[in-house]
């Protein structure tokens, strides 16, 4: 059984930051295989792609909406992706997910519908 546990969201003013955590585990799961991704879902739309991780670190991938503002990083001796959000917007307020699929699969997805796991999400609300 694999779990994802996002952590770090919270109520932020304009301008400032915050930074997400992702736990991963499962005793299948080996976390250096997986490509890791953030997505985000506000109130009434769909959940969007945000930002992924090659399983080295060594690409990233980001939605233009977040690009220069959002950072995705991981650790992979302590099967941990982060998000460091900077310059947050209103716009930025949604229910933020930790998701992962596995590298074997070859290409480079930014749909939700190809990830394999999910977090339970952690909520972001930036204020005016």
């Amino acid at each position: 059984q694999v779990q994802l546990v996002e952590s770090g969201g919270g109520l932020v003013q304009a301008g400032g930051s915050l930074r997400l955590s992702c736990a991963a585990s499962g005793r299948t799961f080996t976390f250096r295989y997986y490509r890791m991704g953030w997505f985000r879902q506000a109130p009434g739309k769909e959940r969007e792609f945000v930002a992924l991780m090659t399983r080295s670190g060594g690409t990233t991938y980001y939605a233009d909406s977040v690009k220069g503002r959002f950072t995705i990083s991981r650790d992979n001796a302590n099967s941990m992706v982060y998000l460091q959000m900077k310059s947050l917007e209103p716009e930025d307020t949604a229910v933020y997910y930790c998701a992962a699929y596995g590298t074997w699969r070859g290409t480079v997805y930014y749909t939700a519908d190809r990830f394999d796991y999910w977090g339970q999400g952690t909520q972001v609300t930036v204020s005016s």
